[in-house]
């Protein structure tokens, strides 16, 4: 049995901070473009995994040199969930900017900018939150521990 992937958690909570200050220009600005590559950022880590989303890169590059090391670790699987929930709210913000339904692109933008700030400021990570509920659900055909 292979031992699941882990990452330090300071990597995803920098990754939110950058993913809010992003949203938040978003929202201030209305520029979806900014939105469309925050989604091909979700969609990386999502789908890619998160060692080639372009923040973990800046994070492994610019940041974690100039911190401590730590023995925390945090399962990769609620991770790549919350990248692709982020990525489904960022696509629907994207839509609906650029199609000209600003009140859509705003309401999806806010809901993705809510989950980045909980986890940036409070490592509260919303997506993996959904992720174990799902798995603990009646009927679930795995469990937490089979990713």
């Amino acid at each position: 049995m292979s031992a699941r992937p882990q990452v330090d958690p300071r990597g995803p909570r920098f990754a939110a901070w950058v993913t809010a200050a992003v949203l938040v220009a978003v929202l201030l600005t209305g520029w979806w473009p900014l939105l469309a590559a925050q989604v091909a950022v979700f969609a990386v880590g999502a789908f890619a995994g998160l060692t080639a989303s372009p923040y973990a890169v800046l994070y492994r590059v610019l940041v974690a040199p100039r911190l401590g090391p730590t023995d925390e670790r945090e399962d990769v699987a609620p991770l790549r969930f919350a990248q692709g929930v982020g990525f489904a709210f960022a696509l629907v913000g994207t839509l609906g900017y650029a199609f000209d339904v600003a009140a859509l692109g705003v309401v999806a933008t806010a809901f993705a900018l809510a989950a980045a700030f909980l986890n940036a400021a409070f490592g509260f990570c919303l997506g993996c939150e959904t992720y174990l509920l799902l798995h603990r659900l009646p009927g679930s055909t795995k469990t937490v521990s089979d990713h």
